[in-house]
């Protein structure tokens, strides 16, 4: 029965993110209440029956006494249920935040998200067009996106975006009236947005066929308008990439899993649909889903053929393939508009009005051809062959095993998006106009600006200088000075790229002939390179080799403005002391199970290599190596087994100890005050595992050390309750964020959305993420910044910053190569080599904790593997890099603890992760190991949960927050009264009526 259950239940679920293997303990765990009701239930049946039998009167009380003992009992077993076995699970969810945000914090919001939508539309192509003359009132906007816009993305980083301003109402508000006829023709094609979920995935690209745009459809258009705006959209979402073969969508033959037995989840495409527009296939054999559907360029060719003035917007998170823009010289502007959240597509169609002058910048690299990159052949489903048996044992273990081994190789190491473009142009492999569109940092402005190098200095272990900003043009504006150094590169030597984004800084907006200077102080270490090799550095480590270095302030990537040099005399080998900002060196920690046995891309003679490491993938290469299955294995929940990491030379903790210590004592003492041995001391093995294994949108209450319960909330784009489903304003996406360049913006982004949590006593955040845009096809690129870690890295820490002046602890995520969304869940190996890993995808998260200003901090592990160690479980990634390397301070979380076959809370306390994102309710959450090893990894868990909440805003008031009932207490006294006052006054008249009626058959009598 409970396995049945489990079944029927499970897809809905599953689809809010609660595991199966949840689902089916919760089911467990609640059979035997379920039977006692039941078997309550046939003894009032039982009951009702026989009293027929009983005298007339009787019969009638006899039967409301069953029935009111019946409900006696469910309202006492659903009490024991809820404060018993299910209590974790429902105070979670009755004690989560309300949100009710005050008028004057939505109003901050709102505005807010206009300033980001001001700074962050990319204008990427303008001959002229933009912005309109004066005289252009009537805007015809074709395109069906333009009636349901994407405001961000799906997921933990979707928002309520029922109420956000629209395009349409952007043009509207900007003083332009829109083609109603227009307009219409689309609601009426269809009027909701396809569903990209993590269950199932709709792609169908809704948009009327050209038959629709009859001759007197576009006779009114173009006596209502000379000029016409398109709009292209494309969605994304968490749990599934985008599809690089929309053709095989189509025919349903598109399934990546197609080699996966036993599993009940989705793995990419499983669930995927799509809807032709026509009686044709929108999609030939090939295209992918960041191309034109056939529909969109009868459309767009359509439109071009009628009209000689087109703006085209593009509605997307994820860089399209956009080289149709300049097929047609009708197309006099291309305006990047990715998810705006509430208020961000305000601001649209006052840049199309030139009230506000675009400054945004691109933060991925638009290739014309996402086929040819360096990584197409080696992202998504990548199933190893030969594991079917090690599948079927991990399956049988746990029920919430999702069914796959895969992996996946980052075979382009360093050279990710413009790293590869501007080094494999200069090397001669590729002519960069062939291959690029609009370059990384590249965006247009309604004026022009000269950007000049003064004061440049050499000081040693730095250098200074200056950027000189001046307006040009006829207009006020702002524009960024972009820092790149090029390294010296020997060949074979130290994989280098020969454009690396360094620094960066925002003009404040710069009036006609005026100028402003930005001061730039970089240290020579943010140029080092990481030899994983031992090419210089045996065991690995920064070096910063000698030779001439080359600092330029460009306006993208690849146009440099000014350029500036200087030379190190000698290697400086950083491997023994580390650099400046380190707090221990930094040497190889993941080469030796992560660096994988694959091909790597090299410089070397000009990248001579690129087509046998980038090329398509063998056989030979989806065999899982022995090596790699032993290693697998042993992170297996069916394998698994800590105890042999015990130390036998390990004293037993005290514990249950009666200091008369709190939480709040500890608030504001440092991490390595003598008293938080004390206060730990206090806590029993119960306390420490319900602390550790309920962190499920919490943190649980302890009263052993007077801790209260918290809530945290999801996520990028706003405050996001997942147990209440309540949410804030809509933030934008990531990607429009990023797309300001602005540091003291996104500080302010993080200030404005800290008051939204403040006012809703939420003050954890599941958010920012940062991982990193290494394919454009990853379904979640809209929660990330860029595909530039520095820059990522930056937006980041300020966003943080500003929103921990609230009290708000961000829990960075997801820590770390969580660079796709297929698999995820699986056991997906990632492999890379170490200085990949730590100038890619470990960059961002660096300068996130190291430019953190605040007392504690929170980090969310992800759910791939590293090589062949779960992020969640790996002691190189959360102690020795995370905290040794880089000084964090706080706790470390996993993210949604589904078991998964290998999401063991044994194995994550003793590696760096504290608490489990979930309701501690699978098997693999037992605590077990009354060892004095695990019960220290026990202490040191809840230590780093409770630094970081005293150091809180739930301890910011002056007084102890414990004290009072909460919600969920004062609920279900409210009821159980209620309940007690119904069912004793239905005894009551029960009673009296039996009473009057039995005196009135006496008197008859």
């Amino acid at each position: 029965m409970v396995n049945l259950l489990a079944r029927l239940l499970g897809p809905i679920f599953t689809g809010l993110g609660v595991s199966e293997a949840d689902l089916l303990s919760y089911l467990t765990q609640l059979q035997g209440y379920v039977y006692f009701i039941l078997a309550a239930l046939v003894a009032m049946i039982v009951v009702l029956i026989a009293a027929s039998k009983a005298k007339k009167g009787f019969k009638h009380v006899v039967r409301w006494q069953a029935v009111l003992a019946f409900l006696l009992v469910v309202v006492v077993v659903v009490n024991v249920i809820c404060f018993g076995p299910m209590y974790t699970t429902v105070s979670g969810f009755m004690n989560a935040s309300k949100i009710n945000l005050s008028e004057e914090t939505i109003s901050q919001s709102k505005d807010m998200i206009k300033r980001i939508g001001e700074e962050g539309f990319v204008l990427a192509k303008n001959d002229g067009i933009l912005p309109l003359d004066e005289d252009v009132k009537n805007l015809n906007v074709f395109g069906w996106d333009s009636t349901n816009p994407l405001f961000g993305g799906t997921g933990s980083g979707s928002s309520d975006s029922s109420k956000a301003v629209g395009i349409l109402q952007s043009l509207t508000d900007a003083g332009y009236t829109t083609n109603e006829t227009l307009t219409n023709m689309y609601i009426e094609y269809r009027a909701d947005r396809p569903s990209i979920g993590m269950s199932a995935q709709d792609w169908t690209l809704p948009e009327p066929t050209v038959d629709a745009y009859t001759d007197e459809i576009m006779a009114e258009a173009k006596e209502f308008s000379d000029t016409a705006v398109i709009v292209i959209g494309r969605s994304g979402g968490e749990g599934a990439d985008l599809p690089m073969d929309m053709n095989a969508v189509i025919k349903g033959t598109y399934n990546p899993a197609e080699e996966i037995s036993a599993a009940p989840s989705n793995y990419g495409y499983m669930n995927a649909t799509y809807t032709n527009n026509g009686n044709y296939d929108d999609f030939e054999a090939g295209e992918s889903y960041l191309e034109l559907s056939k529909t969109e360029e009868d459309m767009i060719e359509k439109v071009c053929s009628e009209f000689d003035d087109v703006v085209v917007i593009i509605n997307a998170n994820n860089t399209m393939e956009l080289g149709w823009v300049d097929e047609y010289e009708q197309i006099g502007a291309v305006i990047l508009a990715p998810g705006a959240g509430a208020t961000g597509f305000a601001a649209l169609g006052e840049i199309i009005n030139g009230s506000v002058n675009p400054s945004g910048k691109t933060v991925d690299t638009y290739v014309k051809d996402l086929m040819k990159t360096p990584y197409i052949n080696n992202f998504g489903n990548l199933a190893y062959t030969n594991v079917d048996d090690l599948k079927a044992q991990i399956a049988a273990a746990d029920g919430a095993y999702e069914g796959n081994i895969a992996f996946v190789n980052y075979v382009e190491g360093i050279y990710v998006g413009y790293k590869f473009y501007e080094t494999a142009a200069e090397e001669g492999l590729i002519k960069y106009e062939d291959y690029v569109q609009y370059p990384f940092g590249y965006g247009l402005s309604y004026t022009t600006f000269e950007k000049k190098i003064e004061n440049f200095k050499d000081n040693g272990d730095n250098i200074t200088f200056d950027v000189v900003v001046t307006n040009t043009g006829d207009v006020a504006g702002k524009d960024v000075a972009e820092i790149y150094f090029t390294p010296p590169y020997t060949n074979g030597g130290i994989e280098k790229a020969s454009v690396n984004l360094v620094q960066f800084e925002k003009t404040d907006i710069i009036e006609p002939g005026a100028s402003q200077t930005l001061s730039f102080d970089i240290a020579k270490e943010e140029m080092a390179s990481y030899d994983c090799d031992s090419i210089k550095v045996a065991g690995g480590g920064y070096i910063l080799e000698k030779g001439e270095y080359k600092l330029s302030v460009r306006s993208d990537s690849h146009t440099i403005d000014a350029e500036e040099s200087f030379t190190v005399a000698e290697d400086i080998d950083y491997s023994k002391e580390g650099r400046a900002s380190d707090d221990q060196a930094a040497v190889n920690r993941f080469e030796d199970y992560a660096s994988g046995d694959f091909e790597k891309l090299s410089r070397k003679d000009g990248f001579a290599n690129y087509e046998s490491a980038c090329g398509p993938l063998t056989e030979e290469d989806f065999i899982m190596s022995a090596e790699v299955r032993a290693a697998v294995e042993a992170n297996t929940f069916s394998i698994y087994d800590g105890t042999k990491d015990n130390n036998d030379a390990d004293e037993m903790p005290l514990m249950e100890q009666k200091n008369g210590l709190t939480l709040f004592d500890l608030k504001g003492a440092s991490y390595d005050d003598e008293k938080w041995e004390k206060l730990l001391d206090q806590l029993s093995f119960e306390d420490m595992t319900t602390m550790i294994n309920i962190g499920g949108w919490q943190t649980a209450a302890v009263e052993s050390v007077g801790k209260i319960a918290t809530s945290d909330c999801d996520g990028p784009a706003g405050l996001n309750n997942f147990l209440t489903q309540a949410y804030g304003t809509a933030y934008p996406s990531e990607v429009l964020m990023a797309q300001t360049w602005n540091k003291q913006l996104s500080y302010e982004i993080g200030q404005a959305m800290g008051r939204e949590y403040a006012d809703a006593n939420n003050f954890g955040w599941y958010g920012p993420a940062m991982n990193t845009h290494r394919s454009a096809f990853a379904g979640r690129n809209f929660e990330y910044y860029s595909e530039d870690g520095v820059l990522g890295g930056y937006m980041a820490a300020n966003q943080i910053n500003g929103a921990a002046e609230d009290g708000v602890y961000a829990y960075i995520k997801h820590f770390a190569l969580n660079d796709q969304e297929t698999n995820r869940c699986s056991f997906l190996l990632t492999f890379s080599s170490e200085q990949a890993i730590r100038e890619i995808y470990l960059k961002p998260f660096e300068l996130a904790v190291k430019g953190f200003n605040g007392t504690a901090q929170a980090a969310m592990s992800s759910f791939n593997w590293i090589g062949t160690e779960p992020s969640c479980s790996n002691p190189a990634l959360l102690i020795d890099v995370l905290r040794n390397e880089w000084g964090f301070v706080g706790m470390v979380e996993t993210d949604y603890n589904g078991s998964y076959g290998y999401m063991i809370t044994d194995h994550c306390i003793r590696s760096g992760n504290n608490l489990m994102l979930g309701f501690g309710s699978a098997e693999s959450n037992v605590l077990s190991d009354h060892s004095a090893t695990a019960i220290k990894a026990m202490r040191e868990s809840c230590k780093n949960i409770m630094y970081t909440i005293v150091n809180s805003g739930y301890y910011a008031g002056a007084s102890d927050p414990v004290g009072g009932l909460s919600n969920m207490e004062k609920t279900f006294l409210t009821v159980d009264i209620i309940a007690a006052i119904l069912i004793l006054g239905a005894e009551l008249i029960v009673i009296i009526r039996y009473q009057k009626k039995k005196k009135k058959n006496v008197t008859v009598e």
